[in-house]
């Protein structure tokens, strides 16, 4: 071990903290260096409850995607804002060039909350169309990043 550099975690290690986190009950398959987990996630007690998928291979960005409700239907034909893919409901949860997660953290303390607080804001989205979240808006050329905290960490404009 070094010190002064964070410990990259193995995919089993976090598999075994998703199972064990109450936040992040479900089931999943784990494979050598990768994992599927699922579990429900419902971001306020008001809200409807949510299950999604994380695809996780060690040395990668997990990859969340949420299998129903369908997200796609909620939105009614509208484009869903932070969303890796359509199609898929692949979310959009931080931003890597920030570096706010990397595989010294955990998956069930970062992710999993991420989800969540993802979720809520598409549920206030669905209500006032308009996103609450912060985060890259590379369709109308402004970014507006924000810590998961909710403040500001820059504004900038990009050329298209």
């Amino acid at each position: 071990m070094r010190f002064g550099h964070p410990q990259h975690l193995t995919a089993a290690q976090q598999f075994v903290r998703l199972r064990e986190n109450h936040n992040s009950i479900g089931n999943g398959d784990l494979g050598p260096g990768r994992f599927t987990w699922r579990c429900r996630v419902r971001p306020t007690p008001w809200s409807r409850t949510y299950s999604v998928r994380v695809e996780y291979r060690q040395g990668k960005y997990p990859k969340v995607y949420v299998e129903s409700p369908d997200i796609l239907s909620l939105a009614s034909g509208r484009r869903i804002p932070h969303l890796y893919c359509q199609e898929a409901a692949q979310l959009c949860l931080w931003l890597p060039k920030l570096h706010e997660w990397d595989s010294s953290k955990l998956i069930d303390d970062y992710i999993v909350p991420w989800i969540a607080l993802w979720l809520f804001y598409f549920e206030e989205w669905l209500a006032s169309d308009e996103w609450k979240g912060g985060g890259q808006h590379p369709e109308s050329g402004t970014t507006d990043v924000r810590d998961h905290s909710g403040r500001r960490t820059s504004k900038r404009r990009h050329a298209h």
